[in-house]
């Protein structure tokens, strides 16, 4: 599990990743573990599309142990939740994915912007 050193990186490349979230661990964001770059997450959101409240989960894994950035927040029906913004941006180092678990199939996208740096 390495990490480049962002002080001298040689690139960066902004995507956007999108998921509907699922009733079973669906992968949002994976970080290769031989990738040679660091993920610079910047937001992640929750949209709920449906007319019922959902439940979303959203954990970062790394190592096989999973560290929790939402647990089970609801999501009103037609509302949006923002989980992690840009004042709290956080990164993934090789090896590292964030997943998604939701209460109901369908009802939440999961967006995220984040950086590839390398």
């Amino acid at each position: 599990m390495a990490a480049p050193n962002i002080v001298n990186v040689s690139t960066i490349t902004g995507n956007t990743a999108f998921l509907t979230a699922s009733t079973t661990n669906s992968n949002v964001i994976v970080n290769a573990a031989a990738s040679g770059s660091v993920y610079k997450i910047n937001t992640l959101v929750a949209s709920n599309k449906s007319t019922s409240s959902a439940d979303i989960t959203v954990e970062v894994v790394r190592s096989g142990a999973a560290y929790s950035l939402a647990y089970q927040i609801t999501v009103p029906d037609k509302s949006t939740v923002v989980i992690s913004g840009k004042d709290t941006a956080f990164y993934l180092v090789e090896g590292d994915y964030i997943r998604t678990l939701a209460s109901a199939a369908s009802a939440i996208v999961i967006t995220s912007s984040y950086e590839i740096i390398t």
